[in-house]
């Protein structure tokens, strides 16, 4: 087992991953005070009551205006990835272009044609509020998402915006489906995306499976999530989507190793890997060092040696969407699948590969989605990490804000 080490500013963990410890349920839930796991196996429901909450909301004005000339989605972190999941599962024939945009205020060119979603979980960060506030001024419509009884709440009524409110349970990380499903039936209502109950329905169904497959209780043997965390310990993990929408899925498993379990991690879409990034497999982390292995050394000793390895993580759409309907032919997406998986074997650089599965293009990311983020959190807990708890951030925002006049 790991000797526990205490880092600089109350870090607590051990550098080597135990495995050990995700075959303990209640050493596991112990050290997750903050009830990660518990939110994220949430996900399902956040599905089921974000729809509900929109459903109650009066979104008719947006539909009375009709189209809008383009979409800004303003927020930052998991609110900001809501818009990359919109222009997803809107897909290349959407009428309009979705922007996302993740800093303070919106887009010069925004003015009254176009439509700004403000989102955030907290309903006070100064992106989404920003945001809110320059889309009121400029006479563009609003639409604000996020914690009710804030003051994002409070600017969409002063300007009789529609709010679809998200009771803010856990952490941005963990409220995901919270966040994009209001986004999406905002986007219904003016037409821009065709997503029906049925299609909810099932993507609810797919995260309380996916749930279900990865509690804390099922051993790393038939957990897939405890599994593809002790593959990546250890490791600098490159995730690659083959497709836009396994790209936006690769991009949140990063965002979710990065936070959770505090590991590096390089993340985008298979097509941009190719030009150049593929590299890396001959890289000094990579094929480089696969090739100094000693074929006769004993393999505990022999992984120690090699040090910090790459380990690919590969998100494949699985090959549904119409070819009509992709942004390049699904072959060529394929093949090139096919292609790194096969360059990544021939340089002794391990694979692990997720495909899509489901109907719709929602519950097809939302497969995609609901193992690697357990996933993260297994990861961290395997190195005796709170997966909430991260002291960085903390003193990130102390530094970074303004002390007040009368204490400065």
């Amino acid at each position: 087992m790991a000797t526990p080490l205490e880092g600089r500013s109350g870090v607590n963990g051990h550098r080597i991953a135990d495995e050990s410890l995700l075959d303990d349920e209640k050493s596991m839930l112990a050290n997750d005070p903050g009830g990660m796991l518990r939110a994220t196996a949430s996900a399902g429901a956040q599905v089921r009551e974000s729809a509900a909450l929109a459903a109650e909301a009066d979104l008719s004005v947006m539909a009375d205006e009709g189209r809008p000339r383009a979409v800004v989605v303003a927020g930052i972190g998991t609110a900001g990835l809501t818009g990359n999941i919109l222009a997803t599962v809107a897909g290349p024939r959407c009428p309009v272009p979705i922007i996302g945009h993740r800093s303070a205020g919106i887009p010069g060119w925004v003015g009254a044609a176009d439509v700004v979603f403000a989102v955030s979980a907290s309903g006070r960060s100064p992106e989404a509020l920003a945001a809110a506030e320059a889309a009121v001024r400029r006479g563009a419509r609003l639409v604000a998402i996020g914690n009710p009884d804030t003051e994002l709440q409070a600017m969409a009524e002063r300007a009789r915006s529609p709010f679809i409110p998200v009771p803010r349970r856990a952490p941005a990380r963990a409220s995901l489906w919270g966040l994009a499903v209001p986004v999406l039936l905002a986007a219904r209502a003016i037409g821009l995306v065709k997503v029906n109950e049925a299609d909810l329905a099932e993507t609810a169904t797919r995260l309380d499976a996916d749930a279900e497959r990865c509690r804390p209780g099922a051993d790393s043997f038939v957990n897939p999530a405890k599994s593809l965390a002790l593959g990546l310990a250890g490791s600098i993990p490159i995730v690659w989507g083959s497709s836009p929408l396994a790209t936006v899925a690769a991009r949140r498993f990063a965002d979710t190793l990065a936070a959770n379990a505090r590991y590096p991690v390089m993340a985008g879409a298979l097509g941009e890997a190719g030009r150049g990034r593929v590299g890396l497999l001959d890289g000094v982390f990579g094929g480089l060092a696969e090739s100094s292995r000693d074929i006769f050394a004993d393999p505990d000793e022999a992984e120690e040696a090699l040090g910090t390895r790459l380990r690919l993580v590969l998100f494949r759409d699985g090959g549904l969407n119409p070819e009509d309907d992709a942004d390049e032919p699904v072959a060529v997406e394929e093949r090139r699948a096919d292609a790194v998986r096969t360059l990544a074997e021939r340089r002794g650089v391990r694979c692990d590969v997720l495909t899509a599965e489901g109907g719709s293009a929602l519950e097809r990311l939302a497969s995609l989605t609901a193992v690697p983020d357990f996933a993260s959190l297994y990861l961290a807990l395997a190195h005796g990490l709170d997966p909430m708890a991260v002291p960085a951030i903390s003193e990130m925002k102390e530094l970074s804000n303004p002390m007040p006049e009368g204490i400065q």
